[in-house]
């Protein structure tokens, strides 16, 4: 399993166009791919579970994947988070 912690920078937090690029960069691997967020865990892939969290700026998230592509997983949703200056 590989996992990674991030500190959300966004002004609006991770809400609907962000969210939507974490899921689409998400939904391109393999492995079960979950988004950690005060206590509560929610598939990466699912758009609604994303949004109901309700990540506001400067929250702090972990991300988590396990199978096959984790590693390719994680760097991939990291390098979506930097370059739309979500989270650092």
């Amino acid at each position: 399993m590989e996992k990674k912690d991030f500190h959300v920078i966004a002004e609006t937090g991770i809400h609907a166009r962000p969210a939507t690029l974490l899921v689409q960069a998400a939904s391109k691997f393999n492995s079960d791919i979950t988004l950690e967020y005060q206590g509560k865990s929610v598939n990466l892939k699912s758009i609604m579970g994303v949004m109901s969290l309700g990540v506001g700026q400067n929250a702090d998230i972990t991300i988590s994947a396990e199978g096959s592509d984790e590693k390719d997983a994680i760097a991939a949703i990291s390098d979506t988070m930097s370059k739309e200056g979500l989270a650092e």
